[in-house]
């Protein structure tokens, strides 16, 4: 096989050789990658847009998401977040940004890496391993044209409903309704998001779909995931 990468010194340690006898050469000409299962790793991106100052506020009035009807298996016809696999000889920020590109005509975005999801199940095609990004923009400064695998691309208002607050051991437990809705397209779509937030010094996180509606796959959590960030950080 031969090595993924040119220059390999950056990797040669202290030079010596393995228990095998081998230098870092010789172990990389003979390492097979297929030897092991790996997964497909995928990018994600909420973008998010608002029409005034005023309107960066905790209960996100007058925003928008962006969404994309997928035009493709799996989850035809349902609406999602722009991404798509990442190739093997591109960083994931240019991942995400050319997903976007490809599938919206957007362009040009500050973009922040915010969670990667990883469940087993979520997507039947291959075990998938998406990083999620998100921005936030002008609405006037965009717009936006369905490309790619995208049946259509538009904007949602966003509600987000705090359904159910409770405690159970040392983790707070919040189920949240999310509401998008596009009137240009006549689409309303509701999901219900569960969140388990561990406390202490080290903290854990947890979103996942109780009822995804028809919005594909894990995308809800995903979404619900970077309003909760940002919520949190209005609060500052």
């Amino acid at each position: 096989m031969s090595r993924f990468l040119e220059n390999v010194a950056p990797f040669l340690g202290t030079g010596q050789k393995n228990a095998e006898g081998k230098t870092l050469e010789e172990f990389l000409e003979q390492y097979d990658p297929a030897r092991y299962e790996t997964p497909s790793c995928t990018t994600d991106a909420v973008i998010f847009s608002y029409k005034r100052e005023e309107d960066l506020r905790k209960d996100f009035p007058g925003w928008k998401l962006l969404l994309i009807r997928r035009g493709n298996h799996p989850s035809i016809g349902y609406w999602a977040l722009p991404g798509g696999f990442a190739n093997m000889r591109e960083d994931l920020d240019v991942t995400a940004r050319r997903e976007l590109e490809e599938e919206t005509n957007v362009t040009g975005l500050s973009m922040e890496q915010f969670a990667t999801y990883g469940k087993m199940n979520r997507d039947p095609r291959t075990r998938v391993i998406t990083t999620a990004y998100m921005a936030l923009v002008k609405q006037d400064d965009l717009q936006v044209e369905a490309g790619d695998d995208a049946a259509d691309a538009a904007w949602f208002s966003i509600r987000l409903n705090l359904l159910e607050e409770i405690r159970e051991e040392d983790q707070n437990v919040r189920r949240y309704e999310l509401q998008v809705a596009c009137q240009e397209k006549a689409v309303t779509l509701r999901a219900v998001v569960r969140q388990k937030e561990r406390i202490g010094l080290i903290r854990e996180w947890d979103f996942t779909v109780e009822d995804g509606g028809e919005i594909a796959v894990d995308h809800a959590a995903i979404i619900v995931h970077a309003l909760w960030i940002l919520r949190e950080r209005m609060k500052d």
